[in-house]
C-alpha cells in the first residue's frame, strides 16, 4: 500500500478461538492497518466453558486477546452458540458501523444473525465489507436440491454486495467462483496457524522424540501414527482404528489426542479387537499439543463432510510430518500433494487407508522425504501471506474489490 495513512479495519468474529487470536495480533502489528475486533460473545476466555464437541469444559491456555484492540458486543440471544443462526444476536454491531468510519470491515462467516446485521449496516452506510468463509466447493453437492437452490439465490445476492471475498484455499476459491464471484473480487488469504510458534516448538521438541514416546509407554522403535481432534462422527476416527487393526505390522503405535462422544466406542473397539499400542491421551491444549506432534511419525485425518479445512494438518506440517487425509478434507487440495508429502484416499475406504499407513510405516526414507516437503509447502500458508492478501483487498488501487465512493 502506497498510502502512508493506516487503513481502519474492523473484524466481526464469533468468539475468541485459538487460531484467530494470534492472527489478529499479527494483523494489528502491521504498520498499514489500524485494527479493532468485535466479538459476538466470550466463549472460551476467562472461565472454562462447555465444548459439546470435546464433551468437556475447556479454556484455551494461550493468550487470545493480547496485542490488538477488541470489544465484546452484548449478545441477547436466548441460546448463545455459534452453531445456529440465532445463537449470536448483537444489535450493537450496527451502532459500531454507523459511529465509526472504517475503511473496510471483514466478516468471518455469514451464518449468524449478527453477521447479516453488520452486512446490512455496511451496505446502508456504504462501507466496504469483505467476507471470509471456509466453504469448499467439493462439499456443496452433498446438500439436498432445495437447500442448494435456496443457497444459490442467497449467496449470489450476498456476494454481489461484498467488496471482496477472501479465499482460504483452492476449494474455497472454486466455491466462490461457482456462486458467480469474478476473479477481480477474490483475494488469497490462506488458512494458517501460527507457523512461527509451531516451527519453534518443533525445533525444540523433535530432538526429544524418543523420550516423548517413552513418556506415554511407546518404545522408541515404534512408528507413531497421530490423530488430533474431536471424537465425533464427521472426523471418522473409527476409520483410522479399523485401518490400524488391518495393518499387519508390529512396529506401529497409534495416538489419539482429543475427546468426544465416540470415546467409549473407540476404547471398546480397542479392547474387543485386542489392539496393541493404542493410546488415548485426552484433550491437549495449545501449549501441550506440540509434544504429540513431535513424537509422531505420521499424521492422519480421515474426516468426512463438515471438515471444511482441518487446521491440525497445518500444525502437523509445521512439525515436518507426512500427511494422510480423505478426499473430502477441505485442505487436501492445497496442503497434501499426493505422493509428495502424503496421500489422499477415498472417504471411508479403510482398505486404502490401511495400505497408505503400511507404506509409510515401513519406509523411513519416504517418511523423511514427505516430512521435508510438508515443511516446504506449509511455509506458503502463513500469517505473512494473510497480511499480503488483506493489504491487497483493503488497498482501493489493487486489482479486485469494489470500493464504495
Amino acid at each position: 500500500m502506497s498510502n502512508s495513512k493506516k487503513k481502519r479495519l474492523a473484524i466481526l468474529a464469533s468468539h475468541p478461538i485459538e487460531y484467530q487470536g494470534p492472527f489478529f495480533k499479527k494483523i494489528a502489528s502491521n504498520s498499514e492497518i489500524d485494527l479493532v475486533v468485535y466479538y459476538c460473545w466470550d466463549f472460551g476466555v476467562g472461565v472454562e466453558q462447555w465444548d459439546p464437541g470435546f464433551g468437556k469444559k475447556i479454556k484455551w491456555d494461550i493468550p487470545l486477546l493480547d496485542g490488538y484492540t477488541f470489544k465484546f458486543l452484548k449478545n441477547i440471544s436466548w441460546r448463545k452458540a455459534s452453531s445456529h443462526f440465532f445463537g449470536e444476536i448483537n444489535p450493537s454491531v450496527c451502532v459500531e458501523v454507523f459511529k465509526n468510519n472504517y475503511d473496510a470491515i471483514l466478516v468471518i462467516g455469514w451464518s449468524s444473525f449478527s453477521a447479516w446485521l453488520l452486512i446490512l449496516a455496511a451496505i446502508i452506510k456504504r462501507t466496504p465489507f469483505f467476507l471470509r468463509g471456509e466453504n469448499p466447493l467439493s462439499q456443496e453437492f452433498k446438500k439436498n436440491m432445495f437447500k442448494r437452490y435456496l443457497k444459490v439465490i442467497i449467496l449470489r445476492f450476498l456476494f454481489l454486495f461484498a467488496s471482496s471475498l477472501l479465499y482460504i484455499g483452492e476449494e474455497n476459491r472454486k466455491f466462490y467462483k461457482y456462486y458467480g464471484v469474478p476473479d477481480k473480487k477474490l483475494f488469497f488469504v490462506p488458512y494458517a496457524v501460527d507457523n512461527e510458534r509451531f516451527i519453534s516448538e518443533a525445533r525444540e521438541l523433535i530432538s526429544k522424540k524418543d523420550s516423548l514416546k517413552e513418556s506415554i509407554g511407546i518404545s522408541k522403535e515404534k512408528v507413531v501414527i497421530l490423530f488430533a481432534g474431536k471424537f465425533i462422527y464427521k472426523k471418522r476416527p473409527m476409520d483410522l482404528l479399523r485401518a490400524y487393526k488391518n495393518t499387519p505390522l508390529e512396529n506401529k503405535a497409534l495416538v489419539f489426542v482429543g475427546d468426544g462422544e465416540l470415546h467409549n466406542e473407540m476404547k471398546r473397539y480397542v479392547v474387543e479387537n485386542e489392539l496393541k499400542d493404542v493410546h488415548f491421551v485426552g484433550f491437549q491444549n495449545q501449549l501441550e499439543i506440540g509434544k504429540y506432534y513431535a513424537m509422531a511419525d505420521i499424521f492422519a485425518l480421515p474426516s468426512g463432510a463438515g471438515e471444511t479445512w482441518g487446521l491440525v494438518v497445518n500444525e502437523a506440517m509445521c512439525f515436518g510430518l507426512p500427511i494422510i487425509v480423505s478426499d473430502v478434507v477441505g485442505c487436501g487440495a492445497d496442503l497434501v500433494h499426493h505422493g509428495e508429502n502424503g496421500y489422499i484416499f477415498p472417504l471411508g475406504d479403510v482398505e486404502e487407508l490401511c495400505q497408505r499407513l503400511s507404506s509409510l510405516v515401513t519406509n523411513e526414507k519416504v517418511r523423511n522425504q514427505f516430512g521435508k516437503s510438508s515443511r516446504d509447502i506449509i511455509s506458503k500458508y502463513s500469517f505473512t501471506e494473510d497480511i499480503i492478501g488483506l493489504n491487497n483487498a483493503i488497498n482501493p488501487t489493487a486489482v479486485g474489490g469494489k470500493i464504495y465512493s
